[in-house]
């Protein structure tokens, strides 16, 4: 099977490893120094005590690489813009574009979503040339649950996790995803198949859309952000706002916040993405974990006060640090 990784970071990494591993021609977009070490050591992944490395075909041309029977997409939504332009030679009339990626997906309301379906969201697809670009035909969705870092370009460390969650965005079961389970949970993943994709990313929103850009703010680790209590009733208010706009697009989230704190909590004191980006001097995907969230409150009649503060100051905040 041709797989394609186009977003060779950590994620991306850790999915072209160990799909490397169970067999697949694994090829990767990259540039620059990821690029580079990719054609100097290949693909590295450490998890627990043991370092591996796969051999990739990389370049910074996708036609270099051909048509894919999967590409899978793991670049940081502001980075979207840039693959839409650029992917085209990778995709025949059957390949799949799994999206592996935080946020609410340009395709959210693709067979989903009510009177709202089709609907595109200009928070992430201000111009529909994403749309335009990877067809909705081609897209299944994939919700990740572990925690990976770059060591440095073209090596990854694996955390923790180890959960993919996929399915198509209009819901049901088909032949195609049921092999794309059966592939990742090949390749050693604890893999579900979802009824409806769209609930689980929005419940994964629900924990990130918060503590990601209060960390990327105050640089706190995510104990230190629910340890304090006014933040953490702050980001409470937060995501009451959040739970009633999926309820009103037909994703009800049956917990308190306080539910979704614990389960934070017991991944203990870690950096999120969004603050490993800042870090690192990269761009922050803001837009697809809250400016699309007030956009959707405004489609659903939800007043969202606490949304818009938290907007406002992470936007602010990655403005003046020149990565928004």
């Amino acid at each position: 099977m041709k797989v394609c990784i186009y977003g060779a970071g950590a994620i991306g990494g850790w999915l072209g490893v160990k799909l490397a591993r169970a067999g697949c021609a694994v090829s990767v977009v990259a540039r620059g120094a990821t690029l580079q070490a990719l054609q100097a050591h290949g693909l590295r992944l450490q998890e627990g005590s043991e370092t591996g490395s796969c051999r990739v075909q990389a370049s910074a041309a996708p036609a270099d690489l051909g048509v894919q029977d999967l590409v899978i997409v793991a670049v940081k939504a502001p980075a979207m813009a840039d693959v839409a332009k650029n992917i085209r030679p990778l995709l025949g009339p059957d390949t799949v574009v799994l999206t592996a990626m935080n946020g609410v997906p340009w395709w959210f309301f693709h067979g989903f979503g009510g009177k709202l379906a089709g609907t595109r969201l200009q928070a992430v697809d201000p111009d529909g040339a994403i749309g335009e670009a990877i067809p909705a035909r081609h897209i299944i969705g994939c919700v990740v649950h572990a925690s990976c870092a770059l060591r440095e370009p073209g090596f990854v460390q694996h955390h923790f996790g180890n959960k993919l969650i996929v399915g198509e965005p209009s819901g049901g079961t088909t032949q195609r995803v049921q092999d794309l389970v059966a592939l990742f949970a090949n390749a050693g993943f604890e893999t579900m198949l979802s009824e409806q994709i769209q609930k689980d990313a929005w419940y994964k929103l629900w924990g990130n859309m918060t503590v990601n850009p209060v960390s990327a703010m105050t640089g706190a680790t995510t104990d230190l952000i629910l340890n304090d209590d006014l933040v953490r009733g702050f980001i409470s208010a937060v995501m009451l706002e959040a739970r009633e706009i999926g309820a009103r697009v037909g994703i009800p989230i049956a917990q308190q916040p306080e539910d979704r704190h614990q389960v934070t909590r017991k991944l203990g004191a870690f950096k999120t993405s969004m603050l490993q980006d800042v870090e690192a001097g990269k761009p922050v995907e803001i837009d697809a974990l809250v400016t699309v969230v007030k956009e959707m409150g405004e489609m659903t009649g939800v007043a969202t006060p606490f949304t818009d503060a938290l907007l406002g100051l992470a936007r602010l905040h990655a403005r003046v640090h020149g990565l928004y």
